[in-house]
């Protein structure tokens, strides 16, 4: 018997921000998926740069490092490669490099423009931020220990339900609100008010 283990992102795919959707609407599917893998029994993995939220960069091909872009770059059918989910992240300041490393100006992997506001330092204070979420997911992910790893999984019209002992994980992936189950509110991924979840949102529920 082994445990199993969780990733939503990693340095060899496509940042998931990205993946569903970009923009807003990305980052609340990003982080409603990111609630409902923390519920799970076993190990979760976190890609540096997922608890700020950051998207895929589009790295211009003078500044790809990747060997399968350097491999396939004159070919028909080139490789973009690897290196928007391998930019460094921004730690601080409103400009290259956002406080990563001690020199001043691009990294090695050239950052956006605009990365000010989802800097790690940015970030740490406002409460309704992505940081600010992960950090709050994982302190409420230590209260599951102890908890059945058994997990009994329900779907119907856009929503999946977990239930884990007596942990309730909802996560509607639809397009309307639906209604919430009876249950006390331990962590959502997104702003919940009254007794319906958005779409793009999951709760868990004890």
């Amino acid at each position: 018997h082994a445990d199993p283990t969780w990733v939503l992102s990693n340095h060899d795919v496509i940042r998931h921000v990205t993946r569903y959707g970009g923009g807003e609407q990305g980052l609340a599917r990003a982080r409603a998926a990111t609630l409902t893998m923390l519920s799970l029994p076993g190990s979760a993995y976190l890609y540096q740069g997922e608890e700020l939220g950051l998207e895929q960069v589009d790295v211009p091909p003078a500044h790809r490092t990747d060997p399968s872009w350097l491999r396939t770059k004159d070919s028909e059918s080139p490789e973009v490669g690897r290196d928007g989910c391998r930019v460094p992240i921004p730690w601080s300041g409103s400009e290259p490099p956002y406080g990563f490393g001690p020199g001043s100006g691009q990294p090695w992997l050239p950052q956006p423009d605009g990365w000010g506001p989802v800097s790690a330092e940015a970030q740490a204070g406002d409460p309704t931020s992505t940081l600010s979420f992960y950090r709050r997911a994982l302190a409420a992910r230590r209260g599951l220990l102890g908890l059945t790893e058994d997990v009994a999984v329900e779907h119907a019209d856009g929503v999946l339900t977990l239930r884990r002992g007596d942990l309730t994980v909802v996560l509607n992936c639809g397009t309307v609100d639906v209604p919430l189950p009876a249950g006390d509110l331990v962590a959502s991924s997104g702003p919940v008010d009254g007794e319906v979840l958005p779409p793009d949102t999951a709760v868990w529920l004890r």
